[in-house]
């Protein structure tokens, strides 16, 4: 059989691009998963140990407590291997952290006197839907924010530096209204800011309630504790919104929303890189050139904008995943079916492909240089343009069909030059100071508040 390795391996995110991912393994490999439903389950164990009206177990030793802290901080990939190999076994993978705990503590008496209080009322649900909620909030916080925030610093300093950079805007395509170069980086930089405000702000529910979300097994064992509190209390404590009303499963509402908010972001970052990368074929930006570096196989002279090609597939294939995530997840027949299960395990890839597309779009942007050489070619010529000035100036005299004497003038023409705007200009029945403010425009500084709208944002 093939050794699995980068090369052997069946999805690129642990192949081709595996030194890539080293950041988001810890949170969602099975490693990840297995990993942090220890945690919950010696969490709740040591909550339930705490609980003053339950009185068969006696709140643990400072030993016993630092023994099982040192079970989640300590783990490893042969604890994990142990898991796995009792799972083979019992065929069933929440029950099989549950056995392992009880042999790696059997020695303690403490805990083997309270053995029984491992998993206690718990459904598997209970365990998994707070793993994966930790493996969303502490990735969001962890990786996945401090990557995107990389790349809206990153458009905000360019912006500045940009600022009164004139460029020919294209509407539709055709030569429009100037802008600056810095001016449209301001715009994406802060449609990323929004989204990033919105991924950060989704909150992400817990429940621990048991087998159908009444507390059943809780209340039979003990009818006295205020199984709602002390349950929202323990979900909170782990850093999550609690959910009180849910079946077996937790709704995934809220996962549906991280999801969709993925997917906006995405959005815009596609947007960008199709932009960059019409900007580099018209000649606005060239790429900085590494030696080593091969552009095309046949073609010597390439240079292509691989980075953000690279970044606009990887997209695509994340919010296809994110999609089917946010659609999926919050439906469940009746009280639980396992529908949900397989498709969770899925949420690592579609963070894998943003993940790369965020790293390749940074690769890309740090290889970016303006050319105001070409940038100034392209206004120089397109006088044109100020056919919106001047019949905007001619409506606020209130001289007779403004646009319509400027589209005789420019629309479809070959050819535009500076003179024939001057003389049209000169013939116009307004105030000479207006003719010389119209006669300063140029191609290059009619741009607005461009330049201001740029060197603010990210203040």
């Amino acid at each position: 059989m093939t050794t699995l390795s980068p090369l052997t391996a069946l999805s690129p995110l642990d192949g081709r691009y595996h030194s890539k991912l080293a950041a988001l393994r810890p949170y969602f490999s099975e490693f990840a998963l297995i990993h942090y439903r220890v945690q919950v389950e010696i969490e709740w164990f040591k909550a339930l140990s705490d609980e003053p009206t339950i009185t068969e177990i006696s709140p643990f030793s400072i030993d016993t407590i630092s023994q099982l802290e040192k079970l989640v901080t300590d783990f490893s990939e042969s604890d994990g291997k142990s898991i796995k190999s009792i799972e083979s076994r019992t065929n069933h993978d929440v029950k099989a952290i549950e056995y392992w705990l009880r042999e790696r503590t059997e020695k303690n008496e403490e805990i083997a006197k309270a053995a029984e209080f491992i998993h206690f009322s718990c459904t598997s649900e209970d365990i998994n839907n707070l793993s994966h909620g930790l493996m969303i909030i502490q990735s969001r916080s962890h990786v996945m924010l401090p990557a995107l925030n990389n790349i809206i610093k990153t458009l905000v300093r360019m912006a500045h530096q940009l600022a009164d950079t004139p460029m020919l805007a294209r509407t539709h395509g055709q030569p429009a209204t100037p802008t600056t170069l810095g001016k449209e980086l301001a715009v994406f930089a802060h449609r990323l800011q929004n989204g990033y405000d919105d991924l950060a702000a989704v909150p992400i529910l817990g429940k621990i309630n048991g087998a159908v979300g009444n507390y059943n097994a809780h209340l039979a064992a003990y009818p006295n504790v205020n199984w709602e509190e002390f349950s929202q209390s323990f979900v909170e404590e782990l850093g999550l919104e609690f959910n009180p009303y849910t079946t077996q499963i937790e709704s995934h509402d809220a996962i549906a929303k991280i999801c969709d908010a993925y997917a906006r972001i995405n959005t815009i970052l596609l947007d960008l890189d199709r932009d960059i990368w019409g900007y580099i074929s018209l000649g606005y930006f060239k790429q900085k050139i590494k030696e080593s570096e091969v552009g095309s196989s046949t073609m010597p002279h390439k240079v292509n904008p691989i980075d953000f090609e690279n970044s606009e597939g990887n997209l695509g294939i994340a919010n296809a995943l994110l999609r089917h995530l946010s659609n999926k997840l919050p439906v469940s027949r009746w009280q639980r079916d396992l529908t949900d299960s397989t498709v969770l395990r899925n949420m690592g890839v579609a963070l894998g492909h943003t993940l790369l597309s965020y790293e390749s779009c940074s690769k890309g942007l740090s290889k970016l240089e303006a050319n105001p050489d070409q940038l100034s070619e392209d206004l120089k010529d397109s006088w044109a343009i100020l056919a919106e000035p001047i019949q905007t100036v001619m409506r606020r005299y209130g001289l007779p069909n403004p646009y319509e004497q400027l589209k005789e003038l420019t629309r479809g023409k070959e050819s535009i030059y500076k003179e024939t705007i001057r003389k049209f200009i000169n013939g116009l029945a307004i105030p000479d100071e207006e003719k010389e403010r119209l006669h300063n425009l140029t191609p290059q500084n009619y741009i607005g508040k461009a330049t201001e709208l740029a060197r603010n944002v990210g203040g």
